[in-house]
């Protein structure tokens, strides 16, 4: 789930620069659990480019991409097989439709207390069938990886249409596990330098287990990397995979 900045149709050209396929260990990593998987929803799904992936590599089952940027949709939307919806989670309502449900660019992250990542959690449950699974990662807290967002480590791009782009973090505060920063994105051909705030919330295992299991979703595997490396405490990244429990009966 992408900054809502992302709405403007030249900065998600800028995402999709900023996030090549070639350099996403991340969709690398989940690319063959949506082509194991006959229906699969991508939240946050950006501009498309794991479930176009997932299309040109053979998929023939349902592909459904979800995302509040209209700009990031209007580029997944150059390939019409795939079903696009422009919304968030709060927005929709899916019963027992997906085998697999995806997370990925940390998306998980930006529900910042635990009333909105249990609501997030509770509507993926309801969207997979028994048994389904859903597939997600945040930053390991322990990590401090927003110890690297400053300016000195802007990164600069060049878009396809050959317009140069420089993208530069700033962290502006932090209190408990939550992270607010502000992104700033400047081109030579811009009248001016286009600004993002946003808020990450970095929680640790033991609370995404407690999440997890309240929601009523089974933690089957966790690592610690895209390489599918074991969890640790000096991990990058807690990737978990976790199994939708059976419903109780009667419940819809």
């Amino acid at each position: 789930m992408v900054d809502q900045a992302f709405s403007d149709p030249g900065l998600a050209e800028v995402y999709d620069s900023l996030h090549p396929w070639y350099s996403r260990d991340d969709l690398a990593f989940y690319l063959p659990l949506v082509l194991e998987a006959s229906a699969v929803l991508d939240v946050g799904c950006g501009t498309g480019a794991l479930l176009h992936r997932a299309r040109e590599a053979g998929h023939s089952g349902r592909l459904c991409g979800l995302d509040p940027a209209d700009g990031m949709l209007a580029r997944a939307r150059n390939r019409a097989d795939i079903e696009w919806v422009l919304g968030d989670l709060s927005s929709v309502s899916w019963e027992r439709a997906f085998d697999l449900v995806v997370m990925t660019g940390h998306a998980l992250q930006v529900f910042l207390t635990d009333r909105d990542l249990a609501g997030a959690l509770a509507k993926i449950r309801r969207a997979l069938i028994a048994g389904g699974r859903f597939a997600c990662e945040t930053r390991n807290p322990a990590a401090r990886a927003w110890e690297g967002w400053v300016p000195g480590n802007a990164v600069e791009v060049v878009t396809a249409d050959g317009t140069t782009v420089r993208a530069a973090h700033q962290v502006q505060a932090r209190w408990g596990d939550l992270v607010r920063f502000t992104t700033t994105f400047s081109s030579p051909k811009w009248a001016g330098p286009r600004r993002s705030e946003s808020t990450l919330r970095f929680l640790d295992a033991d609370s995404l287990a407690d999440a997890f299991a309240e929601a009523g979703l089974r933690i089957d595997e966790q690592f610690g990397d895209w390489n599918r490396g074991p969890l640790t405490a000096t991990s990058p990244e807690i990737i978990t995979i976790a199994r939708a429990t059976p419903y109780p009966a009667g419940d819809i």
